[in-house]
């Protein structure tokens, strides 16, 4: 059996973006000696600069980082050296809407081909129950190397959250299961270093699977909100209020508010790969099912009460000039990824509409390869549009004067309140 870890081991951390680069930063805090390995030259080049690409982690972090002895590669040459390393790779879906597991295939052969016995091999991707100790150890073993005897093989599931500032990896609870209760005590060990509460689970299908669960909660509720927004416009009922005054109870209620859709990392992929797992037994995972229908078709329904908001003053859609505030999944955050903003686009070019956007986040923004017009004068873009469709609430957007400004604003956040407003 391997040997107890110590605190100077040297950590791997694959995968650069949003889940790994905050990990690195934390572990980077020990005495761990850390390297950062992403497949994207431009992304170690700017790290290396001291230039950060994502929100979580200032520039200053960066150098932080550097600072403490901390590398940045392209070369897998460095998971030889390795004690510990982690994979924070995408796991996103296929045209299908199957799990494309492609990029943990390639990184688990990459670091079969140089695994090294006493290594920890910790997966933080999400994917569904199984992945580890069947896909990822299967691909590990190819080394001659044994799982839970040679190396040591674990799961735990990343929980970032874009944008939060009260919880981040270090105060978040960390979940982790590994193949053997000695696999298990190796991760727990590791990443107690530079988290405050560890939670230990049976096995790596518990924690691949409370992952899947936290999110298929929310994506289920948020469906369920969405839904009872659309017939709650129709019967006249101010669904905002509603959640407010059921939000008093205190408890065995939990507020969820509707939106123009789901997006970002998570809430659109996580319930997929829990539902692929389900159909792999035969089995068909409804709640996830309709979840997914509602979210599908809310961009749609946005559109539709766009149109209505236009008919009321007698314009048609087709080349009224429609203003998108917000295009980003989540408020005051740069990540694009799976955000609702670009269906709604989507669906309202093909009406013929003429379009424009506004997101200090973004610098562009492409629907199909066609890039939307972003607009710096908000003030022009307001006075000038037929309606203003308010689809992220970011800190910067001054909302009272959002209303004054517009003839008319549709907003899916239900956070105004003025008579040129209609609310999702």
């Amino acid at each position: 059996m391997v040997a107890t870890p110590h605190r100077t081991d040297r950590l791997v951390v694959i995968g650069l973006g949003y889940v790994g680069l905050p990990l690195l930063v934390e572990a980077s805090r020990t005495s761990l000696v850390c390297v950062g390995l992403d497949a994207k030259q431009p992304v170690v080049d700017a790290l290396s600069q001291g230039r950060s690409h994502i929100d979580d982690v200032d520039d200053g972090a960066i150098v932080e980082l550097i600072e403490a002895g901390t590398t940045f590669t392209s070369d897998a040459a460095c998971l030889a050296e390795a004690d510990v390393i982690v994979i924070c790779v995408p796991t996103p879906l296929n045209e299908d809407q199957t799990p494309d597991l492609s990029a943990v295939e390639a990184v688990s052969a990459m670091i079969a081909e140089r695994l090294e016995p006493s290594t920890l091999v910790v997966l933080e991707s999400t994917t569904y129950p199984g992945t580890t100790d069947g896909l990822v150890r299967g691909i590990l073993e190819r080394s001659g190397l044994v799982a839970g005897d040679d190396f040591h093989l674990a799961f735990s599931p990343e929980r970032i959250d874009p944008g939060n500032v009260l919880y981040g990896l270090r105060n978040t609870p960390k979940v982790v299961g590994g193949l053997t209760p000695t696999c298990t005590a190796r991760a727990s060990a590791f990443y107690a270093l530079f988290v405050d509460e560890v939670v230990e689970v049976s096995g790596p299908r518990e924690a691949e699977m409370a992952k899947l669960l936290e999110n298929t909660y929310r994506h289920v509720n948020i469906a369920l909100v969405n839904e009872m927004a659309v017939f709650s416009h129709d019967l006249g009922i101010d669904l905002w209020e509603a959640i407010r005054a059921a939000s008093t109870k205190p408890f065995g209620f939990a507020a969820f508010y509707p939106g123009p859709g789901v997006g970002g990392h998570c809430i659109p992929i996580d319930p997929n790969y829990l539902s692929h797992s389900v159909r792999t037994l035969g089995y068909q995972f409804k709640f996830v099912e309709l979840a997914q229908e509602v979210s599908n078709r809310m961009p749609a329904y946005v559109v539709a009460r766009i149109q209505e908001a236009l008919n009321e003053v007698a314009k048609p859609i087709r080349h009224s000039n429609i203003l998108l505030l917000g295009l980003t999944y989540k408020a005051d955050i740069s990540d694009d990824r799976e955000t609702p903003a670009r269906a709604i686009a989507r669906h309202l070019r093909r009406l013929g509409a003429d379009l424009v956007a506004h997101d200090p986040h973004l610098s562009e923004f492409v629907v199909d390869g066609e890039p939307v017009a972003l607009v710096e004068d908000l003030d022009a873009a307001l006075a000038a549009c037929d309606i203003a469709v308010v689809l992220q609430v970011h800190s910067t957007f001054d909302l009272d004067h959002i209303a004054d400004t517009a003839t008319i604003v549709f907003d899916t956040r239900g956070r105004m309140r003025h008579d040129n407003v209609r609310r999702l």
